[in-house]
């Protein structure tokens, strides 16, 4: 798969290392509305070719798919003139908080007979697939609640998550981890309630949610730019409780525990890099040897569910999904 990246964004380092561990992927381009960063983030990283604006990468033949971490309020637009441009995509998560558009980026993927796939990198580790085939087999019993968390400090408040022209946000950036999680574990909600604390630029410093999912099970989560760094997922259920420590992070590192009778397992789980797996995947849906771990349905049940959060936060009230 000849990849492009579009922007040089920070993460697209987690990228190019995922990239270098697998021989299915090849990043062949970057582009930048800037043009000497663009050639100097090409020579930096052995990038064979360097585009002078993000409509140039996406007119490079040589490119067969791209990678787009630009800010959560470009993704849509770009997703779009990738689309039309003839390209797969992956973006960054979240894709979007407006199902709408995701429903649009989806159709018109489809429309072209393209892949397009949320980069939620912690869904294609190994650690992920085993916590939820543990609560689906019945480890922790039936399953009563889960509980999700991802926090940091963000001092710096021009970086763009604290931007809310360009959907910053806890919840945007930290929060859809936990939102995605609990989804996984328990299913769609069926309505959610959101708490948030508004920063001076005026995007969620800390968003804390509650969602009431099916067979009366309920996620809760708290996500923030005001606490220290912390990270868990825990499955509880009537039977015994499923302990992550780093669930989304796994480079912070942590064990995954299982608590029941009265004792405790430590769960092995195999090692990967979340970033090659989520390339692979790519490449696989692409050659269509399989389909895109996270796809329409995955990325228009997030929207949905971010949406319903903030509107429920703005009104004080729960709000169906």
């Amino acid at each position: 798969m000849r990849l492009g990246l579009l922007s040089t964004a920070n993460i697209n380092r987690a990228i190019l290392a995922g990239a270098a561990k697998t021989d299915r992927v090849d990043v062949v381009a970057v582009g930048s509305r800037d043009a000497q960063r663009a050639e100097a983030y090409a020579a930096e990283h052995g990038i064979a070719t360097a585009h002078s604006s993000y409509q140039a990468l996406l007119a490079d033949p040589d490119v067969e798919a791209v990678y787009i971490s630009l800010p959560n309020g470009m993704h849509h637009e770009w997703t779009m003139q990738a689309l039309a441009a003839g390209k797969h995509v992956l973006c960054e998560k979240p894709y979007t908080r407006h199902p709408g558009e995701a429903e649009e980026a989806f159709d018109a993927a489809d429309a072209a007979g393209l892949v397009l796939a949320e980069a939620f990198m912690y869904r294609h580790h190994p650690q992920t697939a085993a916590v939820a085939r543990l609560v689906a087999d019945g480890a922790v019993g039936r399953l009563c609640a889960v509980k999700a968390t991802f926090t940091f400090p963000l001092h710096d408040l021009s970086d763009v998550r604290a931007l809310p022209e360009l959907d910053g946000g806890a919840l945007m950036d930290v929060g859809c981890y936990c939102v995605s999680g609990i989804r996984l574990l328990a299913g769609e909600p069926e309505h959610v309630r959101g708490e948030q604390v508004t920063g001076t630029t005026g995007i969620d410093m800390a968003f804390h949610g509650t969602l009431r999912c099916a067979d009366d099970v309920v996620g809760q989560f708290e996500a923030s730019f005001r606490s220290p760094q912390r990270q868990s997922l825990e499955a509880v259920g009537e039977d015994g409780v499923l302990v992550v420590e780093a669930p989304w992070r796994l480079d912070w590192g942590g064990s995954v525990t299982l608590r029941r009778d009265g004792e405790t397992e430590v769960v092995e789980v195999e090692g990967a890099d979340s970033y090659t797996r989520e390339l692979e995947n790519l490449a696989d849906a692409i050659e269509g040897g399989a389909p895109a771990l996270l796809g329409r349905a995955d990325a228009v049940g997030q929207a949905r569910v971010i949406d319903a959060l903030y509107r429920s936060a703005a009104s004080g009230t729960r709000i169906a999904v």
